[in-house]
């Protein structure tokens, strides 16, 4: 089973970037997929989460209606748009797997079975 986070850069404060999470060995249709990220010198936090499908979503408070997290069953792969970028949004980005929950209840990374290898984002001021 792997996961392959991409699609992090430098971009400008204000920016945008769309991460993509391409699953693989495994079919992933009854999974839940979240993203996570992880600043220098702090610990790794929540950032979005989506069922399978994307029937349901869940966003941390810090990035609600800036960042849209979707899914698309057909790639197996996991999107995560991310709008109005701003320096503090600088961090390794990871996607990770999850078995069945309600997404409100996805928000710890012991949830999760299996990571990605994460991906860089910076935005400069």
């Amino acid at each position: 089973v792997q996961l392959q986070a991409s699609g992090g850069g430098l971009v400008q404060a204000g920016g945008s970037l769309r991460l993509s999470c391409a699953a693989s060995g495994r079919t992933f249709s009854s999974y839940a997929m979240g993203w996570f990220r992880q600043a220098p010198g702090k610990e790794r936090e929540f950032v979005a989460a989506v069922s399978w499908g994307g029937g349901s979503t869940y966003y941390a408070d810090f990035v609600k209606g800036r960042f849209t997290v979707s899914s698309g069953n057909a790639k197996n792969t996991v999107y995560l748009q991310m709008n109005s970028l701003k320096p503090e949004d600088t961090a390794v980005y990871y996607c990770a797997a999850a078995r069945p929950k309600v997404v409100r209840d996805l928000q710890r990374s012991e949830e999760y079975d299996f990571w990605g290898q994460g991906t860089q984002v910076t935005v400069s001021s």
